[in-house]
């Protein structure tokens, strides 16, 4: 049988975000499932029906990884093999490539299972480094095809990550569509499924971004109770982090203090320094939104902007944080640097989102009204306006127009 099979068990459950032990389920211990992926022992029948569950494929596309491995099958395994560990050293333009290539190789030998899964590798790669058109025109393929419509858990997969290209381009009710279908197709899942649970949180951050913040509440309930002993801390971070996101955006400060607390209980740069990151990003971003002017949300600037030196950031992401150094700025009263500032971050807005080009203009026009530059700001104000019409955030829309109205009301154009 030589090491196909395990190879392309290992290369499945990886796919997953499975652990050895959450692969063998009930019956088979994770040392086992170790033995398979090292080629130590040969499946049965019966263990081929249980992995193939578990992963959520066709005991017959299991079987097949029995087979002795082919020149082509080999150099398929080494692009999933260099895809993978790039996507583990966080070099996403690169596992982009091989992950492409490795789904035109598997395409070509007619491995749909193959392909679709590198395929996956392909767009969350994209996603990863902020190439959001792509990203969605290779996950939009990737929906199309009938496995992910056979498939629920494939399905959830795709559309979550659809979903999450679409907020990322500003497209919010394509985003709040796609990932409620994801969320309702998950429901089928098992409670505990990966899928499930990001499907939930991208469906969260749409609604919460497209200005339906009660919406987005029910659905925190929803993640809340999916939270239980045996989850990893990691995830379960994760989820308190959501849920504290929506709580500052409904100005419920308390439980967003609460629910972020316990985020940065268990989320570790040590563990995940770029994750970390992310989470004082959003702590800072949604504290500073509550009006919450604190020297510990200066900490979590701060601690966004040192570990964003480490580990690197893509240009929306340095953007992001520097628009949250500029809120900052603007909140302390600090004008003529927050002015500077946001007109840097102003020149780069197409390397954002619609609703975040959106913030950048409402800002600065916001500053600059502060400042008494009347015409500048109306221009601004009305920019940042028709970039949240565009992106469909009516409660964006609504504030524009307010700055706008006062700066009417008082006779300030002439």
């Amino acid at each position: 049988m030589g090491n196909s099979f395990g190879d392309r068990l290992r290369a499945e459950r990886l796919a997953r975000s499975l652990t050895q032990a959450e692969l063998g389920g009930d019956l088979y211990s994770a040392s086992y499932v170790s033995l398979l992926e090292n080629a130590r022992r040969e499946p049965t029948p019966e263990v081929i029906i249980q992995l193939a569950k578990q992963l959520q494929l066709a005991p017959h596309a299991v079987q097949e990884w029995t087979t002795p491995v082919s020149a082509e099958e080999t150099g398929y395994l080494l692009a999933v093999l260099y895809a993978r560990q790039s996507w583990d050293m966080r070099d996403y333009a690169l596992a982009s490539l091989h992950a492409e290539k490795a789904a035109l190789m598997a395409q070509q030998n007619k491995d749909i299972v193959s392909w679709w899964n590198m395929a996956h590798l392909h767009a969350s790669s994209l996603l990863k480094n902020a190439e959001y058109a792509k990203c969605k025109e290779v996950i939009g393929t990737v929906l199309r095809h009938p496995l992910s419509q056979e498939t629920a858990g494939l399905e959830v997969r795709a559309r979550q990550l659809m979903a999450s290209a679409c907020l990322g381009l500003g497209q919010l009710p394509e985003a709040v569509e796609h990932a409620t279908v994801a969320v309702t197709r998950g429901a089928s899942l098992p409670q505990e499924s990966n899928a499930y649970i990001a499907a939930v949180r991208t469906l969260i951050a749409a609604l919460s971004e497209s200005g339906r913040l009660d919406d987005a509440w029910v659905h925190c309930q929803t993640l809340s109770a999916l939270e239980d002993e045996s989850m990893l801390p990691q995830l379960a971070g994760e989820m308190y982090w959501v849920i504290g996101n929506v709580a500052f955006m409904r100005n419920d400060v308390e439980q967003g203090l609460a629910n972020h607390a316990k985020a940065g209980r268990l989320l570790s740069p040590a563990s995940d320094l770029a994750l970390w990151a992310r989470f004082n990003k959003a702590t800072a971003s949604v504290r500073l939104s509550a009006g919450v002017v604190e020297p510990e949300t200066l900490e979590a600037i701060e601690r966004a902007e040192l570990a964003q030196s480490v580990v690197g950031a893509n240009l929306s992401d340095e953007l992001e944080v520097a628009l949250i150094r500029a809120r900052w700025l603007y909140l302390t009263g600090a004008l003529e640097p927050a002015v500077e500032l946001l007109s840097d971050i102003y020149r780069q807005r197409d390397d954002l989102a619609r609703h975040t080009a959106g913030e950048v203009a409402l800002l600065l026009g916001k500053t600059r009204k502060a400042m008494g530059q009347f015409p500048e700001a109306m221009e601004l104000l009305t920019e940042a306006k028709d970039q949240f019409a565009s992106a469909g955030a009516a409660d964006r829309v609504a504030l524009a127009l307010d700055n706008i109205l006062e700066i009417r009301a008082a006779g300030r154009m002439g």
